[in-house]
């Protein structure tokens, strides 16, 4: 049986849901899905992927990895190579598997597939598709060459199987010699908020430019509020504007999203705003321009004032909805 080693990404003792994403597909493949995971009290993380579906987790706690370093993450993921020896690694390509996956590429000595769509593990071999020239064109990519074969999975990518509540995964912990160290974290400041990440929701609401100003934006975050698991996203015209900060960003140099939904209100549809959302299940665009690039990649299109057209959809959505 082969095994398939994933890094579990968890946010104030909750697993996210690629982490669950990536565990099925590896149970699916019939392989045995180890999961590495980091930080500080993770009684009730490791319960919840053995929940998820998880064989083995290979946990590392302690001080030292009390916040996400590079540095710390991954000499303890080669660690827990060294330890497993996986036919394949499977790391989402969010913000933090962006940056830890090439590291551990460089450390192993081996290829890395990035930001793919669609992964298909067959025992020991690795199949997957990823996107290339701003999201213009897929590439099958196929691993040769020594394992194991490495993988960043796009969030919302893959169908994530049912949870089996009591289950169990078998522990190993895993320490730190942090005299090994150059550098740690001491503490990361984070902005105040509660709210869903657009790379983590099944739904997001993206306005542009012709939002006119940040207060505006209200009448999205109506929208997003009605909407189950939704988040509010805005191009990069609208983030240069100063309407939304950075972290809202959807697109090339922004975040890359593949909710189920995407509402794309007053954008035009800009290659490189495409690039960070065209692999969405479904798009809907509101835009007064019928000839608006945007409505040539989207499923439904809406040609009319965006200030009129969401209050309608928000109270649509909340009788249909209840």
């Amino acid at each position: 049986m082969a095994t398939v080693l994933i890094y579990a990404e968890h946010k104030e003792g909750k697993v996210k849901k690629v982490t669950h994403e990536l565990i099925s597909e590896a149970n699916r493949a019939g392989a045995e899905s180890v999961v590495f995971v980091a930080g500080q009290g993770l009684d009730a993380v490791n319960k919840e992927l053995g929940e998820m579906g998880a064989k083995r987790v290979i946990a590392a706690q302690g001080d030292a990895v009390k916040f996400y370093s590079n540095e710390a993450y991954g000499k303890l993921f080669v660690d827990a190579v060294k330890s497993t020896n996986p036919s394949v690694i499977l790391i989402p390509a969010t913000a933090q598997g962006k940056d830890l996956a090439p590291r551990i590429a460089a450390l192993l000595g081996v290829g890395l597939a990035s930001d793919c769509t669609k992964i298909q593990i067959d025992g020991e071999k690795l199949k997957a598709t990823r996107p290339i020239y701003a999201g213009k064109a897929v590439a099958d990519v196929e691993f040769v060459g020594p394992k194991p074969y490495m993988a960043t999975v796009r969030p919302n990518a893959l169908s994530v199987g049912a949870a089996s509540p009591g289950a169990s995964a078998a522990v190993t912990a895993l320490s730190l010699d942090t005299g090994a160290l150059k550098s740690t974290v001491k503490d990361v400041v984070r902005g105040a908020t509660a709210k869903l990440d657009v790379t983590e929701a099944n739904i997001v609401v993206s306005g542009g430019r012709a939002m006119k100003n940040s207060e505006n934006f209200a009448i999205l975050e109506k929208l997003s509020e009605v909407l189950p698991n939704s988040a509010v996203g805005a191009s990069r015209a609208a983030v240069d504007a100063g309407y939304r900060p950075h972290s809202y960003q959807v697109g090339q140099t922004g975040k890359v999203v593949s909710p189920t939904l995407y509402i794309a209100c007053g954008i035009s549809g800009a290659i490189q705003h495409l690039a960070g959302m065209r692999t969405s299940k479904i798009i809907v665009a509101i835009n007064k321009d019928p000839e608006a690039p945007i409505f040539q990649v989207a499923d439904y299109g809406i040609v009319g004032d965006l200030f009129e057209v969401v209050p309608l959809l928000t109270e649509e959505f909340k009788k249909a909805l209840g």
